[in-house]
């Protein structure tokens, strides 16, 4: 194909209508076709990155190989995909902005005057194309963040109309995700929500050419009919989306309403080859045929928003589907363990995960659960922080240094067994800043981890300033922790393991990023079947 199509997903009505999993999943249905396909979000808010927002903000901060702080969309992107994303998938205003300001300065619009068009909107199209002009893509799909009619996605929108008006007849469309709200003291679907965002998009210039409309009731035909008509779309271009029992449900939902043929025809693309989803069936059927059932204990400090732990939790779905084992996650608020009941709390789990984070608080809950685990061989999985926090209790109620603690928490402790890593003890900025991205680790010989992985050298994502202090490995490895995962190039410390225990794993990266539907991550599929062990063996006590 000599360029990329390219396709825009916006919104209207209401936030957090599901246009990342819509993206998604057309996406892998025009993937299943044999079309390659990308994925990029644009956000409309003014922070660079989402480096520096807090979870209970934005949701966790999605990590890519290249080391970009990304929207939490762009691992759904992945893990429908099954391929990564970088720097250029994520986009926000602030980047926009910071760019034309830097060429401005540069002397680069030669004393024009700076405007937001077409300054601003050249800007922006620019970065729509980047991805398209690489040579690797048949379509580029691009979701707009936030609502239309708000203030600061304008100038996105607009520079989607432009878009439109530079491009072929072929191609750009612009796919409309909307709310079909249902009244139940009137007994209605009420389409006028939806009348009101579409004319907001036409006042702005742009002609949807598809609705997707989310609804909790199927659309009758006279309802589809009426959209069609009033938004001014074909009425095979109306899309139910009902409320699906897994996100994963919505590829095949979109299939049956036929939204990726749609698409192809109006991209002028053949449409005639129908999707290869075996597969992603497969899959569905383990995920909701589960033979077994465990209960997993995500212990963390940002509970309360979910989506702060958006990867670990969908890692968690595909390793159980792996094992045919539903897991359920129990959200523990690390602060409420430094009860001295919190073992009460923890006695009916199959399994503790220790999530990652950043400062002091409920530090010392998590410290608790870990040691709740590593005493009675409760199955442990600790991630970044939840690695640390291993190392801590281990120093402190095994190897003999009762006043260890991370310079995290303590800058004065007399026992850092965790520390501010070299590299980060100039810096001062916050944003992008942290180490980030895929690094290398080399695994020991005959380790769980090794076994796990199937090999010794690795490579996984990591966003974190304070590592294992290599000062106080020598005296962690003779109390019995062995430091399985070291980085080839500059020695630290990326996994612990206690070998005595039936599964106790800390690792300094992030394994969830990279788990996948096609691709579950190991540590997660073996951490899951850890837990269906560890069941097991209660019930052959209980008999």
């Amino acid at each position: 194909m000599a360029s990329a199509k390219y396709v825009f997903v916006t919104g209207g009505v209401t936030s957090s209508l599901g246009k990342g999993i819509i993206a998604s999943s057309l996406a892998k249905l025009l993937q299943a076709r044999g079309l390659s396909v990308t994925i990029q979000k644009f956000d409309p808010y003014i922070n660079i990155d989402p480096g520096t927002l807090n979870p209970y903000e934005h949701g966790e901060c999605y990590v890519t190989d290249d080391g970009a702080e990304t929207d939490l969309d762009l691992g759904h992107y992945e893990r429908f995909l099954n391929i990564p994303t970088s720097q250029a998938n994520n986009v926000t205003t602030g980047r926009i902005y910071n760019s034309v300001i830097t060429k401005e300065r540069e002397g680069a619009y030669l004393g024009k005057t700076v405007q937001v068009i077409p300054h601003i909107t050249d800007e922006i199209k620019r970065n729509f194309r980047l991805l398209g002009e690489t040579g690797k893509y048949d379509i580029v799909i691009t979701e707009i963040g936030g609502c239309v009619g708000d203030i600061e996605s304008l100038p996105f929108i607009e520079a989607v109309r432009q878009m439109n008006w530079d491009a072929g007849p072929d191609d750009v469309i612009v796919i409309h995700l909307t709310l079909i709200p249902y009244l139940k003291t009137a007994g209605e679907l009420k389409t006028k929500p939806t009348q009101h965002s579409v004319k907001s998009l036409l006042e702005s210039g742009i002609q949807p050419d598809i609705l997707v409309c989310r609804t909790e009731h199927p659309l009758p035909h006279d309802i589809r009919k009426k959209l069609a008509l009033f938004c001014n779309v074909h009425i095979n271009s109306v899309i139910e989306s009902l409320d699906a029992e897994t996100i994963y449900d919505v590829p095949l939902m979109m299939k049956r309403e036929k939204l990726d043929e749609q698409v192809l025809v109006k991209l002028g693309l053949p449409h005639d080859r129908e999707p290869a989803m075996d597969g992603w069936k497969e899959f569905l059927g383990r995920l909701k045929n589960p033979l077994e059932e465990v209960t997993i204990g995500l212990v963390g400090k940002y509970v309360e928003l979910r989506d702060a732990y958006k990867s670990i939790a969908e890692a968690f779905v595909h390793a159980g589907a792996q094992n045919e084992c539903k897991v359920n996650i129990r959200w523990i608020q690390s602060e409420t363990l430094n009860r001295e009941d919190y073992r009460e709390m923890l006695d009916e789990l199959d399994g503790i995960l220790v999530a990652p984070g950043f400062g002091e608080r409920g530090i010392e809950g998590k410290i608790s659960a870990i040691r709740y685990a590593r005493e009675t061989g409760l199955p442990f999985f600790g991630i970044c922080l939840g690695m640390q926090c291993a190392v801590v209790e281990f120093a402190r109620n095994v190897a003999g240094l009762p006043e260890a603690a991370s310079t995290e928490m303590n800058r004065n402790t007399a026992h850092p067994v965790i520390d501010m890593m070299e590299d980060q003890k100039k810096i001062t900025t916050k944003g992008g800043t942290m180490r980030l991205g895929a690094y290398p680790c080399d695994l020991r010989k005959g380790s769980k981890a090794s076994l796990i992985y199937g090999k010794t050298r690795i490579s996984e994502r990591h966003r974190h300033r304070y590592e294992f202090n290599n000062a106080y490995l020598e005296a962690l490895e003779a109390a019995g922790m062995h430091a399985t995962g070291v980085n080839p190039d500059t020695g630290l410390v990326e996994i612990v393991e206690l070998p005595d225990h039936p599964w106790f794993v800390g690792v300094q990266f992030h394994p969830e990023l990279k788990s996948t539907v096609m691709n579950p991550h190991p540590l997660f599929v073996r951490f899951v079947r850890a837990a269906m062990e560890h069941v097991s063996n209660k019930r052959l006590v209980a008999k």
